[in-house]
């Protein structure tokens, strides 16, 4: 019989040789089990996850009503027929449970499997109903991988070697007010995340995203916020939105949107969800987009995060981790929205390293896309005060070795 370590070896082994790499220097951790905020590897190895599978598992992982929710549905059934022919009943209580969340302009919600696609079919609905062709993206903003989610990424290095991608897109710089000029009557949407993300955490000044949305009004340009990643609580409100006071005509939502399973909507007026029937009909298709099981499991989730009021501690956990850190010698600086949070070392290769070095600690923590001079922490909203007093003695033990 194989041994543990000879098993461990052999997965490794397989991992290389049979599922594709996208990184040269993949962490490489086996994970056996999840729980809560912890980890585990085959040989019991804990590790208090700082990443939440980037701000995915807001609940913690294998939480009991996510996974008695998946169960049961699984029971009944699993995939019936594509997108929208069939009334099927976790879909239709997701969606009435969101729009109860939302404003009253937010209330049509088309599910869909992804971020990525998310975004495609959003810039895709603010084509067809704008009837206009250019769009507005900002620079260091991440949207997806996909064609039309790569066109509005904001950094070029990224989209170099995919080009031709979508014509007519403009790129602005987030947070210059003046720049919103430059949105125009040809513009059919401008795409932004209320918080960058992989930017590092970049927060937006005062006033300019109510001067965007005056902006957007102005010019008939529709408005869509991508908060995949700050959506369910991340940023100390339920939507970001909500948090900056600011509406957009079209929201993207996914990560915690499927409670750790894969799942993205698209949530928007009834009036111009009905564009997708005309001109042509069938204006957006998709096979599994609002997959049962996922809508139950996510369904399952946020009426976890409603019911524990998981989103009135961020605040208070989200200052106990800045406390904590704010003051190491190699903490440049501690930029947060909620329990997303960019540790700024001001080093690229310090940061790779803290983030090579952390799971020796016992923590695993991730880098952003567009800043890599720092390291990310944005663990589930369940994580307990202990629990952040513990990561954080391991973090700063790791930042000690650099």
């Amino acid at each position: 019989m194989a041994t543990l370590k000879e098993n461990r070896d052999a997965h490794r082994t397989l991992f290389f040789r049979h599922l594709a790499q996208t990184s040269s220097e993949p962490l490489g951790l086996e994970i056996e089990r999840a729980k809560g905020v912890r980890l585990y590897d085959p040989r019991g190895a804990s590790y208090i996850d700082l990443v939440s599978g980037v701000s995915v598992s807001n609940i913690g992982h294998a939480h009991p009503a996510v996974v008695d929710a998946i169960k049961e549905q699984a029971e009944n059934y699993t995939h019936l027929m594509v997108y929208g022919e069939f009334v099927q009943a976790p879909q239709v209580r997701y969606a009435t449970l969101l729009a109860a969340q939302l404003p009253c302009s937010l209330q049509s919600v088309y599910f869909v499997n992804s971020g990525s696609e998310a975004v495609e079919a959003s810039l895709k609905l603010a084509k067809r109903v704008t009837g206009r062709r250019e769009l507005i993206g900002f620079g260091n903003a991440y949207h997806g991988s996909t064609h039309g989610a790569l066109s509005l990424m904001g950094d070029e290095s990224y989209k170099q070697s995919f080009r031709p991608l979508l014509p007519d897109v403009r790129q602005l710089k987030f947070n210059d007010i003046e720049a919103l000029e430059k949105i125009t009557p040809r513009t059919a949407a401008v795409l932004v995340e209320p918080v960058q993300a992989e930017a590092g955490v970049v927060s937006p000044k005062e006033g300019y995203l109510e001067a965007l949305r005056a902006r957007c009004t102005q010019t008939g340009a529709l408005l869509i916020f991508d908060e995949v990643q700050t959506g369910f609580g991340r940023t100390g409100a339920l939507f970001a939105l909500q948090k900056y006071d600011v509406l957009p005509d079209i929201l993207c939502l996914a990560k915690a949107l499927g409670g750790g399973m894969p799942l993205g909507a698209i949530v928007a007026d009834a009036a111009l969800m009905r564009a997708w029937q005309s001109n042509p009909p069938l204006g957006h298709i998709t096979t599994f987009g609002g997959h049962p099981v996922c809508c139950a499991a996510g369904m399952a989730a946020l009426q976890t995060i409603l019911a524990r009021n998981l989103i009135q501690q961020v605040e208070e956990k989200r200052a106990r981790f800045v406390r904590q850190l704010e003051g190491h010698p190699h903490m440049v600086e501690v930029r947060s929205a909620g329990l997303l949070i960019a540790c700024e070392l001001g080093s690229a290769e310090r940061a790779r390293q803290f983030i090579r070095l952390a799971p020796e600690a016992g923590i695993v923590s991730d880098g952003f896309l567009f800043c890599p001079t720092a390291f990310r922490i944005a663990p589930p909203l369940t994580i307990s005060l202990d629990e952040i007093d513990e990561a954080c003695g391991k973090v700063i033990r790791t930042l000690h070795r650099l």
